[in-house]
């Protein structure tokens, strides 16, 4: 059975749709009856597989590294040519991927391969998809609390990018809301999933302590807590909101 929902008819890309985040959010659409195209470096057909199952929609998986730019034009038309059209973005693909978070162990290439991933995959993304886009389009790109304020979490270069892509959030808004397409960002707290949680895991209890303390709410989130915010920015109830960034941190970040 076809689920029906607010994104029945509308095609969704999710850039690093096969991580944790990224499967939830796909989820979340699908649920809502969107189409939806998983892309990820790996693991695509399989994640694409279970929604189609699980929610009875159209779905497709493509590999992609997001830092190739003619690879992702490639991947744009292959979504807009196997499920008809394409709605939305969200930019997952990223991370600190894996790079040293100790400034004195951080080498060239790990600053490029975080800043290649993080803000001109973002880019390269969001450029290539709203040229495909019609005119009520929309993206959120996906920030992190590493972005607005320091984190005893991540390092410097996954810092800067993700300080980066707010700024690339606004100005695409800018760019192009007289075309009626919407560009908003979210900024998630601490979802402890893949290596996040692993690095979290590593950290002396008197750091972990400090993490969970600064929290106003007292706890970590559930997946479901930035799905829900994803898909309200993608979706209708959001039409007249652009260029802002949601922060989702359980209030760890109160932005003026």
């Amino acid at each position: 059975m076809v689920a029906e929902g607010q994104f029945t008819g509308r095609v969704v890309v999710v850039t690093g749709g096969a991580g944790g985040i990224g499967r939830a959010v796909c989820e979340g659409f699908a649920a809502e009856g969107a189409s939806v195209a998983v892309v990820d470096v790996q693991g695509t057909q399989e994640a694409a597989t279970a929604l189609a199952e699980q929610h009875g929609v159209p779905t497709r998986g493509y590999e992609l590294d997001v830092s190739d730019r003619a690879a992702v034009g490639v991947v744009m038309d292959a979504v807009v040519a196997d499920l008809g059209s394409l709605d939305i973005l969200v930019t997952l693909a990223g991370g600190s991927l894996g790079t040293p978070k100790v400034l004195e162990d951080i080498e060239a290439e790990h600053v490029d391969l975080v800043v290649d991933v993080n803000v001109k995959g973002t880019f390269y993304c969001a450029q290539a998809a709203l040229v495909r886009m019609p005119q009520d389009g929309s993206i959120v790109t996906v920030s992190s609390i590493g972005g607005r304020q320091p984190s005893p979490v991540t390092g410097v270069p996954y810092a800067a990018s993700k300080a980066a892509v707010l700024g690339l959030t606004r100005r695409l808004a800018r760019e192009v809301g007289e075309r009626g397409q919407r560009v908003n960002a979210v900024a998630p707290g601490l979802f402890l999933t893949g290596r996040l949680q692993q690095m979290y895991d590593e950290m002396p209890d008197s750091e972990r302590n400090e993490v969970l303390s600064a929290i106003p709410l007292a706890r970590f989130p559930e997946l479901r807590e930035i799905v829900d915010p994803v898909l309200f920015l993608a979706g209708p109830g959001a039409s007249y909101i652009t260029g802002v960034v949601l922060d989702v941190n359980g209030g760890r970040f109160m932005p003026l």
